[in-house]
């Protein structure tokens, strides 16, 4: 990698359909539940390290193995034009990637987009995943109700038109946080290299299907987060994962927005290593 990159490059492996999935790694391997595997979202110049590099740093600082990929389309990862970006092909392409890099089981943690893909992942591969943590999932919602949000009309406006100049994408930014000051210069910089070398396909073809009739399918504990200020995903999901999740524990977060592992990193910190700890400890 010569040229100069949005976010620090970690490690690449080639699936065995061509496409190149670039991800971040720490801490150490240990048998038993597998690593923690986290899942970003979908927004312009998204990344796995963008979202998560608040805390998968504090989980292997703690004594887990972490992988953070990001997903096709996004970060460093390969961005196929012709793709059709539904939720079949992000979960394919999570299965090839953990098993080319030989992970058989893991605990997932995803947001909004990598949410789904999550509690898809646990639906198809039931034996592989020990354990879900959902920040505002996508997948429990009709398509239309997305689309309602103020958040999504704008980010579907702004990318497919091409109109994501910095001041555009610094006002989409701010509809996800409750705090503006979240969205610092840095912040902008990380996503604004990545959406340039996105294609409009990356959200225009994207179909996430309602999956909340599947869920009482879900056999792993679930600890689950939600903005109670969420202008992309309604919080109203929050009781749909309660409801019908088998094992289910949900925490909704006052003056937060879309990002609660930002907005509220340190609670979200302490009470995820709770979780997965005691996930390890049942094991």
């Amino acid at each position: 990698m010569t040229r100069d990159l949005p976010i620090p490059f970690g490690k690449q492996v080639v699936l065995k359909n061509g496409m190149t999935i670039h991800y971040h790694e720490a801490g150490e391997a240990s048998a038993g539940a597998g690593p923690v595997v986290f899942l970003h979202g979908s927004g312009p110049g998204a990344s796995g390290y963008s979202n998560f590099k608040g805390n998968f740093p504090v989980f292997a600082e703690s004594g887990l193995h972490v992988i953070v990929p990001d997903l096709p389309g996004y970060g460093l990862s390969s961005k196929p034009e012709d793709a059709a970006y539904i939720l079949e092909f992000f979960v394919d392409a999570l299965h090839q990637f953990l098993k080319t890099i030989g992970v058989t089981r893991c605990t997932l943690v995803g947001n909004s987009l990598g949410g789904a893909i999550a509690i898809r992942y646990a639906l198809d591969h039931p034996a592989d995943v020990t354990g879900l943590v959902l920040m505002a999932p996508g997948g429990v919602e009709d398509r239309e109700t997305y689309f309602r949000m103020e958040g999504i009309q704008k980010m579907v406006t702004l990318f497919t038109g091409r109109q994501l100049d910095r001041a555009n994408m610094r006002a989409l930014m701010t509809l996800l946080v409750h705090d503006p000051a979240i969205v610092t210069d840095a912040l902008l910089g990380e996503r604004m290299g990545v959406c340039e070398e996105q294609p409009t396909t990356v959200l225009s073809t994207m179909r996430v299907p309602n999956m909340t009739d599947r869920l009482h399918e879900i056999a792993c504990p679930v600890l689950g987060f939600w903005g109670t200020e969420d202008m992309f995903n309604p919080v109203s999901g929050a009781m749909k994962l309660m409801e019908h999740c088998r094992d289910a524990r949900m925490l909704l977060v006052n003056r937060c927005g879309h990002w609660v592992m930002v907005e509220h990193r340190d609670t979200f910190n302490r009470m995820c290593l709770d979780f997965l700890f005691d996930l390890k400890r049942a094991r």
